[in-house]
């Protein structure tokens, strides 16, 4: 799927390689930053591997997951069915459906605590905390790795993005989506598009199967392989059906290609729904999502400051609530060139020792 002088499939980068330090990058981080965003540049995703010490956290959560979902109703009250509504995407918490996706969801947003309609408390799957914390602090690890890329500034979305940890009555703008797609016990709509992989065989998606995230950044843990992600060629590959215990998928979203002036593009991913193995319990995931506060705005300010062209449509800054609730056609996305330009080094060249270089428009 890669070109010749790209990385040859999905990057995979150990999350402990990008833990940046005082002083000199050293070589094992410029190396996992450019296979980071070299792979974000042909393929919209890349793999990361936690410690093997968090493979039981990630484990434990998706078991979790299973068994909430599995004791949801089959029929859930009309209140709990809707479908995405972005005047609400900073609001979201607790459970709901979306027959027309197949999918149920509970999402955890520290600061709010979710009420079932008969208002009483709803008791949630186990370890969200915990899952939170670890997926959020990969997903700003991740964030930062692409700015040093760009050659921005130490941290510099963290005025866009909630205080760590957060303050007294402040509400999360990220948030822990556990989902669970076609449970063969919930009955959806069940609305679904047949497609033809390379290889002749037929998988099954739901009729609205391109979506994109509005986040900065996501993290997708999975208990079964499904999600397909479309590569800079317009083609769509399977991201995690050779996962280990400890990895994990993270793509771009929306909101990182507002904020770096299109610099990087977003992921258009889909879900697989047929022909799961074992399809007792469905898919579950793991979703995290780092989203910029609701009160401030996506400002390409520090790319012109790093010295990137800046181009028309990205030059007045843009509240993210207006963002978040407005529509962006994905054609209209992925008409961009990459901004990497790359040379990786050889066994033989010997250790990396020229500072990567990031090519204007």
């Amino acid at each position: 799927m890669a070109g010749d002088d790209g990385l040859p499939s999905l990057g995979r980068v150990k999350l402990t390689d990008l833990i940046p330090s005082e002083g000199l990058p050293s070589d094992s981080y410029k190396l996992s930053v450019s296979t980071l965003s070299q792979s974000f540049a042909q393929y919209s995703a890349a793999v990361i591997q936690f410690p093997a010490a968090d493979a039981a956290l990630l484990r434990s959560s998706l078991d979790s997951a299973r068994l909430y979902f599995q004791q949801r109703e089959a029929y859930p009250s009309a209140d709990m069915i809707h479908t995405n509504d972005s005047r609400e995407w900073c609001k979201t918490s607790g459970y709901y459906a979306d027959p027309q996706l197949w999918q149920e969801t509970y999402d955890y947003r520290p600061g709010l605590t979710p009420i079932e309609p008969s208002n009483a408390m709803e008791l949630p799957p186990g370890g969200l905390p915990d899952i939170f914390g670890l997926l959020g602090k990969a997903a700003r690890g991740i964030l930062d790795a692409m700015s040093y890329c760009l050659n921005l500034r130490s941290s510099p979305f963290t005025e866009i993005l909630d205080n760590v940890p957060l303050r007294s009555r402040e509400v999360s703008s990220s948030v822990l989506s556990v989902c669970c797609h076609a449970r063969p016990s919930f009955h959806g709509a069940q609305h679904h598009n047949l497609t033809t992989q390379d290889d002749g065989q037929l998988m099954m998606f739901h009729d609205h199967d391109h979506q994109v995230d509005k986040s900065l950044i996501s993290v997708v843990k999975s208990d079964k392989a499904g999600l397909h992600v479309r590569d800079f060629h317009g083609r769509w590959f399977l991201v995690d059906g050779d996962l280990g215990p400890q990895e994990a998928v993270v793509y771009p979203g929306l909101a990182l290609y507002q904020a770096t002036a299109g610099y990087v593009n977003p992921a258009l991913h889909r879900t697989e729904i047929y022909n799961i193995p074992g399809n007792m319990y469905g898919r579950c995931s793991l979703v995290f999502k780092l989203m910029p506060k609701s009160m401030t705005c996506l400002s390409c300010s520090e790319m012109r400051a790093a010295g990137h062209g800046v181009e028309a449509q990205f030059q007045i800054p843009v509240p993210v609530d207006d963002f978040m609730q407005r529509s962006h056609p994905t054609d209209q996305l992925f008409n961009r060139n990459t901004f990497q330009s790359f040379s990786f080094p050889t066994a033989q060249d010997g250790p990396w020792i020229n500072e990567m270089l990031v090519q204007d428009l």
